[in-house]
């Protein structure tokens, strides 16, 4: 199949083309006046498919459920906001339910699903700091150790692919050390770390910050904590929430001033609770959570965020239109970057030829009007949608 559009973002900027796939992906880029066009987009733009490395859940459902059916619809749906990647993400609970919910992650990515991919699990917790949990739960945080890890990494049949950990409390950075060695992605975060501890994790092998400025020691003068690491470290990639409410629109602008177009990622930390009927009892981590009128959850009865609803391409325009962020860095904060963190950044993240076929067709005002996962159309608005291509 061949589709085409005015607005076709490659090689760090928008230009008509046409983007031919065969099977599930990008065989070549062609010139606009190809004849044989099978969708004309017209000038609607098109980028790369949206990378989610850092999400509880939605429509109700939660990776700790460890439930086939709610992942499932989970993978499906999520698309509608230009996902067609993604880290389904732990909370800190007791090993048992850990256990059970990494291996209903491995159990469907090897059984099949429709949606968005799969490309992992983030395990957040329970290695954290108790001081900087914010919502996780204080009675299922553990000591770092690399045989328990081992445990659940056997549990997830080796889907494991990144962690957020506490790097103060890895004794010897040796969690961290082993994560590298075997392929896991480790990032720092829910910490009290202060910045020495961070160079020194980072020297030995960690490569991302959770969530930045959230669960993490402060930036201050003479004691720079772990978002003055975040800063300083060009070559460590940062997580960020781009709801303009974990952080204000200065810091979101901060952040990327800090980090440049190649090391800022966007994230949604969302919860459960997106896209779930409003006035429903939910929880994470076995404790209740409310969502209030600023789109926000937070622990029930506190002020303790707990995780946002916050969906990718509306990240992408509070990013663009509301912190006043180069586009292309914004957008490589949904794609390239965090591909990059993962090390798959040579078949994720942009339009090229030999790359997935991962693409996103964005109005003018962010919402999205059509989707492909890996060459097959999961989304589309007034035209077809699910065909093999």
């Amino acid at each position: 199949m061949i589709i085409r559009s005015r607005k076709i973002w490659a090689a760090g900027q928008f230009f008509p083309a046409c983007i031919e796939i065969s099977k599930s992906r990008i065989r070549r880029i062609l010139p606009y006046q190809t004849e044989a066009v099978d969708i004309d987009f017209a000038d609607r733009r098109i980028v790369p498919g949206f990378l989610d490395i850092h999400t509880h859940g939605a429509y109700g459902y939660d990776t700790n459920d460890g439930t086939e059916e709610g992942l499932r619809y989970w993978m499906e749906h999520i698309v509608q906001e230009g996902v067609t990647s993604i880290l389904p993400t732990t909370v800190t609970q007791m090993p048992e339910v850990l256990r059970r919910a990494v291996a209903n992650v491995a159990s469907v990515i090897e059984q099949g699903y429709r949606g968005a991919q799969i490309l992992g699990i983030h395990f957040e917790g329970p290695y954290l700091d108790m001081e900087k949990k914010g919502a996780q739960p204080p009675e299922a945080i553990a000591r770092p150790s690399v045989r328990q890890f081992q445990e659940y990494q056997e549990a997830a049949r080796g889907w494991i692919r990144y962690i957020t950990l506490s790097p103060e409390h890895d004794t010897d950075f040796a969690l961290t050390r082993y994560c590298c060695e075997n392929g896991v992605t480790v990032s720092m975060g829910h910490s009290s770390a202060d910045y020495e501890t961070a160079v020194m994790a980072a020297a030995n092998g960690a490569r991302s910050m959770t969530h930045v400025y959230n669960g993490m020691s402060p930036f201050g003068s003479r004691s720079p904590g772990l978002v003055g690491a975040a800063f300083r470290l060009r070559d460590l990639y940062g997580e960020i929430i781009g709801d303009g409410r974990h952080s204000h629109l200065a810091a979101l602008y901060a952040f990327f001033q800090a980090k440049g177009p190649d090391r800022g990622i966007l994230v949604t930390d969302s919860l459960r609770v997106k896209y779930a009927r409003p006035g429903g009892h939910y929880q994470l981590g076995g404790h209740d959570i409310e969502v209030g009128p600023d789109g926000l959850a937070r622990l029930a009865g506190t002020d303790t965020i707990a995780g946002s609803t916050l969906q990718m391409n509306q990240g992408l325009r509070i990013l663009v239109e509301e912190a006043g962020v180069p586009f292309e860095t914004a957008l490589n904060a949904c794609t390239v970057n965090p591909a990059a963190c993962l090390g798959i950044d040579d078949k994720k993240g942009r339009i090229c030829a030999g790359y997935d076929a991962d693409l996103v067709v964005l109005e003018d005002d962010y919402s999205v009007y059509a989707v492909f996962c890996r060459g097959t159309q999961m989304y589309g608005k007034g035209i077809s949608t699910g065909g093999s291509i």
